[in-house]
């Protein structure tokens, strides 16, 4: 579950939730929320590697999820994961879905931004 498709068909059928394409501009993106308070708990997008740090032009597919604050700078330093693409870095990490994290992994952490968001 380390691809966009996979990740979608996961939270429609896990939490019932269909993606939203907020920004015209940018129709790719897809934003996760809650249903009852609108949340984001997840944001999906495709971007370039040198928006991450990396020294390389492809794309790559990512997903931002809400962490706890006392994880994000440890989860930092550990492959695949880096600040939060235009998220809050304090509480927002982002994932790299090019396999680099084993599917459990982003899976935990997507379980876990779904829980810390929720009311």
């Amino acid at each position: 579950m380390t691809n966009k498709v996979e990740l979608t068909n996961y939270i429609e059928s896990q939490y019932g939730i269909s993606p939203d394409f907020p920004w015209a501009k940018y129709p790719d993106i897809a934003v996760f929320r809650h249903s009852n308070s609108r949340k984001w708990f997840g944001l999906l997008m495709t971007i370039p590697k040198t928006k991450l740090g990396l020294k390389s032009e492809e794309m790559v597919d990512i997903l931002n999820i809400k962490c706890p604050a006392e994880q994000v700078l440890s989860l930092r330093s550990s492959a695949g994961f880096f600040p939060a693409y235009h998220m809050n870095k304090e509480h927002w990490i982002t994932l790299s879905l090019d396999g680099t994290l084993e599917a459990d992994e982003v899976l935990f952490f997507l379980n876990q931004s779904f829980s810390l968001t929720q009311k």
